[in-house]
């Protein structure tokens, strides 16, 4: 066989099986390939003789029935494959310190008259108040579970509460905490988790009617470490049907600001929540911006942090070589604390890479460099973005805090193209839905949601699968490159391809609020850091976000002298 044949048997033999099968199930026994080779060249965009097309036949039946027999032994969503991706470009070297992380000062505030009124405190501001026992972990605990219960239904934003089991973690840390033994700044703080995150004895049900009834018999590493810094789980929240948007079985989650307006994806719940004042932090997850956009949408502090920093055992694989957990928070500092508990390997994830985090506060950001990119700040170019303005007074903020601004030029290649790794790999961790039927139960049925994704996604070939993470390699190079003169970049959330671009290369980023538009909304900018340079760019963000305090703003229908329904239950 020659070598434009090797190269097109896969895609081939896809095409073929999609024909011979023509108004059947994907997964079924439709009969013997008919003949249509040229009808399947033209769907991939090939073209063989008459001869090339005679001399495949026999491989390519070969090769289907090789596929249907995979088909039969389809792995669950929780076998990852043994290819692991690396972050680090070929001579990537490390340039942070091995130093453990300093925390800002925060002295305790008092006890407010109304307990409430710490709805939207700080993680920082609660440790505090623990530590010093002017409130304890219970206190605090059903707070946040009563503001569940009244907003949650409002916001659509909880898929399942779990009182009994953040009481005993709330007793358990109270009783430490008075010992004397204080495990460190997140004991006794509640939180919350997107629902693709297994809590046992808990639902997981990844926000899709196909598992709104699933129990997983494990714990995410996740949880397991936030559990041992004694953090208290009060909810598992709400994300867009296999962590695609803020739809999921339950309805759509909506936006505190403005309940007229989704509060976007796919980390839907927990940007709500935080939003809301329903709890301090949570844990959210991105594989192509769904921290990010539901940080911006909420007006809450997010952070992605480099590929392979937090383990993702126990956490649904929706992209094996792009998925990330990280924490939403109301402040840069909050986001640090949590992910100083999350970071580091488990035994579990083969993907997570061991590297320090020192951390530590700036007052400014004298003798950092810092990458922009000049267009899209360019009120002469062709952005018609509303935020365009607080972009621009926020680029100006960081000039005025001692930082020299660096314009910088990102990877002109179109990056979209690889896409196609996301897409391939989703399918694949969601075969058996496909195969079975059960994706015609997911409410979203259009061209750009899952199940059609999903289908389509069966003629993605193998050779084009790897050539785009050839081209992944060279954009990883370039962006390591251009990191090589700037301490860090920042720039609007969604300016050009940036989003994809560093989910791709899996750099880390924290996405903060910038302001409010003329409509009360929030807006946000991100700033991208060195790979496993969290410390870094969080502390550059947060000395930004302290000199500026758009996190302080938060909606008023929330506050804590709000009325709102109230609940029985949340199942």
């Amino acid at each position: 066989m020659n070598g434009r044949c090797l190269f097109a048997r896969t895609l081939l033999l896809a095409a073929l099986a999609l024909q011979s099968g023509c108004g059947e199930r994907i997964g079924e026994n439709p009969a013997p390939p008919a003949p249509g080779l040229p009808e399947a060249e033209a769907l991939l965009g090939l073209e063989f003789t008459p001869r090339e097309r005679a001399l495949m036949r026999e491989d390519l039946a070969e090769q289907r029935a090789a596929y249907l027999a995979l088909r039969s032994r389809t792995p669950a969503n929780d076998v990852a494959p043994p290819l692991v991706f690396d972050p680090r470009p070929a001579g990537f070297r490390p340039t942070v310190a091995d130093r453990p992380p300093r925390w800002r000062g925060i002295a305790a505030p008092p006890r407010p008259a109304d307990l409430e009124d710490l709805a939207f405190a700080t993680v920082g501001e609660l440790s505090a108040l623990l530590r010093s026992r002017r409130v304890s972990s219970l206190e605090l605990t059903e707070m946040f579970l009563d503001r569940l219960a009244r907003h949650g239904p409002e916001l659509a934003c909880v898929v399942s509460l779990t009182p009994d089991l953040a009481r005993e973690q709330a007793r358990r840390a109270d009783r430490e905490l008075d010992a004397g033994r204080w495990r460190g700044p997140l004991h006794g703080v509640p939180y919350g988790v997107k629902d693709l995150l297994a809590v046992r004895g808990t639902r997981t049900t990844w926000g899709a009617e196909p598992y709104r009834d699933q129990e997983l018999d494990e714990t995410a590493t996740v949880v397991a470490k936030l559990e041992a810094a004694g953090a208290v789980l009060c909810a598992k929240l709400t994300l867009g049907a296999l962590a695609m948007g803020d739809q999921w079985f339950g309805g759509q989650t909506r936006n505190p600001w403005d309940l007229e307006q989704g509060s976007s994806g796919s980390s839907a719940g927990p940007a709500s929540a935080v939003a809301a004042g329903l709890l301090p932090f949570a844990i959210g997850s991105e594989t192509w911006g769904s921290i990010v956009s539901p940080s911006m949408r909420c007006g809450v502090t997010g952070l992605r942090p480099t590929f392979g920093r937090v383990s993702r055992a126990g956490a649904m694989a929706l992209s094996w070589s792009m998925d990330k957990l990280g924490p939403m928070a109301r402040s840069v500092e909050d986001c640090a604390l949590v992910f100083e508990a999350i970071r580091g390997a488990d035994g579990r994830d083969p993907s997570v890479i061991e590297a320090p985090f020192p951390y530590a506060p700036r007052p400014d950001l004298r003798g950092l460099r810092v990458g922009f990119a000049p267009a899209a700040f360019d009120t002469a170019g062709d952005r018609e973005d509303p935020g365009l303005a607080l972009d621009r007074a926020a680029l100006a903020a960081l000039r005025d805090l001692g930082a020299e601004l660096v314009p910088v030029t990102l990877p002109q290649a179109d990056a979209m193209p690889l896409s196609v790794i996301l897409t391939a790999e989703a399918a694949a961790a969601f075969e058996e839905l496909t195969l079975s039927g059960r994706d015609d139960l997911l409410s979203q049925q259009g061209r750009g949601d899952w199940p059609n994704i999903f289908r389509a996604a069966r003629l993605i070939p193998a050779v084009e699968y790897l050539q785009a993470n050839r081209l992944r390699a060279q954009l990883m190079a370039e962006v390591g490159r251009m990191f090589e003169g700037i301490d860090l970049y920042v720039g609007p959330s969604f300016a050009g391809q940036d989003l994809l671009v560093f989910n791709l290369t899996g750099h880390p980023s924290v996405v903060v609020p910038d302001g409010l538009d003329a409509e009360g909304h929030p807006r946000a900018w991100c700033f991208v850091g060195r790979l496993f340079d969290e410390a870094t760019v969080l502390a550059a963000a947060g000395a930004w976000q302290e000199a500026t305090g758009w996190h302080r703003s938060h909606p008023p229908r929330y506050s804590a002298s709000a009325a709102g329904a109230g609940a029985d239950a949340l199942r």
